[in-house]
């Protein structure tokens, strides 16, 4: 397969903070239009990882593209092409739903005429008519999710980063925002995702576990579990970070 079927790739990948390695020679490749989870106890690196890989943080050493673009010199131009969503929601929550879309659409150069369609779309496809002209801080935690993830989409972004997006959010909020997720893949959409919700893990095509800033396991959700013998990814997860694996 050749690098123009990857929207993400990573070789040695390496981030030290002084004498402290945080990302240890890691190398992986998402494809286009995959769920890639990103799996890993606290401290594992996965964070470092991400922000190396959305141009916020250079890398110390090795190589990386997101989108076609290399990491060291046209990070802006990742910014661009990506959509990010953090765990801890970041919106104004003293504006209405449409107006923080509105708002974030401007932030990315939309033209008026495009904010006003992209406004009805996204308020349509996550279906938050309704919310569209409450206060933001009056909605459960599972709508402010939606409504964060909508504004990670309003650039139509090749590949979106959603760091921990269902953290505190209820089961059935959870099943429907994964929901959503399937449709983004299904639209060609790259999700790079991660979660400490291990059913959650099982949804992705292919998941990484890190575990002191390396790579340690790299397969689909299945064949994890026969190669440890496990009913679970819990299972496995448990196993891997705090027996070992087999390092990559």
């Amino acid at each position: 397969m050749t690098e123009n079927n990857y929207a993400v790739t990573a070789e040695n990948l390496t981030r030290k903070f002084g004498s402290f390695t945080a990302v240890d020679k890691v190398s992986f490749a998402v494809k286009k239009g995959e769920v890639f989870g990103f799996l890993g106890a606290n401290g594992a690196g996965k964070t470092t990882t991400i922000r190396m890989l959305c141009g916020l943080l250079q890398p110390t050493s090795g190589q990386a593209t997101v989108a076609g673009y290399n990491v060291y010199t046209q990070y802006e131009q990742i910014k661009m092409n990506i959509g990010y969503m953090s765990q801890r929601f970041s919106l104004y929550e003293d504006l209405t739903v449409r107006e923080n879309i509105e708002f974030y659409a401007g932030v990315y150069g939309l033209k008026r005429k495009q904010i006003k369609q992209k406004t009805e779309e996204l308020l349509t496809y996550l279906k938050l008519w309704d919310q569209a002209d409450m206060l933001t801080v009056s909605l459960p935690l599972g709508w402010k999710q939606r409504m964060a993830l909508s504004t990670a989409l309003l650039h139509d972004p090749d590949i979106i980063f959603l760091d921990e997006p269902t953290s505190g959010v209820d089961p059935d909020s959870r099943r429907n925002f994964w929901l959503l997720i399937y449709e983004l893949a299904d639209k060609g959409k790259t999700v790079f995702v991660t979660t400490h919700f291990m059913d959650e893990a099982e949804y992705c095509h292919r998941l990484s576990i890190m575990r002191d800033g390396k790579i340690v396991e790299l397969d689909e959700p299945q064949r994890l579990k026969q190669k440890y013998h496990a009913d679970t990814m819990q299972e496995v997860f448990l196993n891997v970070v705090n027996e070992g694996g087999s390092d990559k």
